[in-house]
């Protein structure tokens, strides 16, 4: 049997220990094993196996990674392996009963020389399209998400094309959807494009101050979308979302016949409010939010399918223009403290979310930089991780196609850089 790759930190099992005031013995009978054997644990000597290190972390109430030092966001395959305390001959069990598994032939020795960095031999292992639809059952085997075991193959393989993953098909407009947008008249068809087409006008701006650290309400307020005010327009004007209607030459005064036929479909919602207007003090306003019916009738109607959104691996609009951010500051590196917020837990080395939300991907992490002479830490910057540089490289331009109206001028250096 090939031996394990990667063992405990004795330091980091000597601390726990310790911290939860246990002894040598107590551990040993919590985790079935001698106490001379955890006494060779924490010197060094001896190197725990897959299933019996699963049984030392439950046993100091902490994650594996918090014993073998992985942070959060740099796990390689064989640190993945052991967190799901999964052998290589189990490994490759679970992996024959998939499609993918069966075509590469795998075995214990070929997932050891995968996590080892080294050749794999055997028909296809070097197709990563082949290799790429290998994720799926090595993510549901140690019961992680597909891009954490892509982001972890590229870690340990960095010297080799990644594998690639089958790109989502656009689901087709359902039928349903497309008979409540036949039903409509041309002037509600009209009124129904209009309001999607501004409420992801919306989302984008949305977008947008997330991206330069502005206030931004939730998306129960700013989905309500400004109609019309109530007062008269040669003093308070139109709404944008008039403007558009004026452009199209269908605007109702008020809220409108319209308006009304589409809320009683449920394919739009109103509310109303009041706000300040310099001219005329308190006003009413009526609001309107298209329903998730009303956007699929839009759509389908329009022949714009829904967004299947990125693959599995990808990063979201938000988490890319972050991204980014960090990205376009190298190779000095962004100034601390112009990154933070919710990002940090989805792609910064030794974050981690909430228990069972998405794992750190590890992209960027702050660095020291140390002062003239070397005499102390001057400041810390953001820069992009190995894996962060790579994932750039690998799929700009296929980011560039998602989301065409993030500025990525300045990113082409690191597309070119090779593996």
């Amino acid at each position: 049997m090939p031996l394990p790759l990667r063992g405990v930190d004795p330091s980091r099992l000597v601390a726990r220990r310790v911290e939860l005031g246990l002894t040598r013995e107590a551990l040993a009978e919590r985790v079935g094993v001698s106490s001379r054997m955890i006494f060779f644990y924490e010197e060094g000597r001896h190197t725990p196996t897959p299933s019996r290190l699963e049984r030392l972390a439950a046993a100091l109430d902490c994650g594996v990674d918090v014993l073998t030092g992985a942070a959060r966001g740099q796990e390689t395959l064989v640190d993945l392996r052991y967190a799901a305390g999964l052998t290589l001959e189990r490994v490759a069990e679970l992996l024959r009963a998939s499609p993918a598994g069966r075509e590469l032939c795998v075995s214990a020795s070929k997932i050891s020389a995968l996590e080892n960095g080294r050749p794999v031999r055997g028909r296809h292992w070097q197709e990563p399209e082949v290799t790429g639809r290998l994720l799926a059952p090595l993510a549901k085997a140690y019961r992680v998400p597909v891009r954490m075991i892509m982001d972890a193959w590229m870690r340990t393989r960095h010297d080799e094309q990644a594998p690639v993953l089958a790109t989502r098909r656009k689901p087709e407009a359902s039928r349903r959807a497309l008979a409540t947008w036949e039903s409509l008249n041309e002037r509600q068809r009209i009124y129904l494009g209009e309001i999607m087409r501004e409420d992801r006008m919306t989302e984008t701006e949305m977008w947008m101050r997330r991206v330069q650290r502005l206030p931004v309400q939730g998306a129960a307020q700013w989905r309500a979308l400004p109609l019309a005010l109530q007062a008269a327009p040669s003093v308070v004007g139109y709404t944008r979302l008039q403007e558009r209607l004026r452009r199209r030459g269908v605007h109702d005064p008020g809220a409108g016949s319209t308006v009304h036929a589409l809320a009683r479909r449920d394919l739009v919602v109103i509310t109303e409010d009041s706000v300040e207007h310099p001219a005329v003090g308190t006003v009413g306003r009526v609001l309107v939010e298209i329903t998730r019916r009303g956007r699929a009738a839009a759509r389908a109607g329009l022949g714009e399918p829904r967004d299947p959104g990125p693959a599995a691996h990808l990063l979201s609009e938000w988490l890319w223009g972050v991204v980014v951010r960090v990205a376009a500051a190298e190779p000095v590196g962004l100034e601390d403290d112009l990154l933070a917020g919710r990002s940090l837990f989805f792609i910064g080395v030794g974050y981690s979310g909430k228990s069972g939300g998405r794992p750190s991907r590890g992209l960027v992490d702050s660095v020291p930089v140390m002062a003239p002479g070397g005499t102390h830490v001057a400041e810390y910057r953001w820069r992009l991780t190995r894996l962060g540089r790579r994932h750039v490289a690998e799929y700009l331009h296929i980011y560039r196609e998602l989301y065409s109206h993030v500025d990525t001028a300045g990113l082409d250096g690191i597309a070119n850089e090779e593996p």
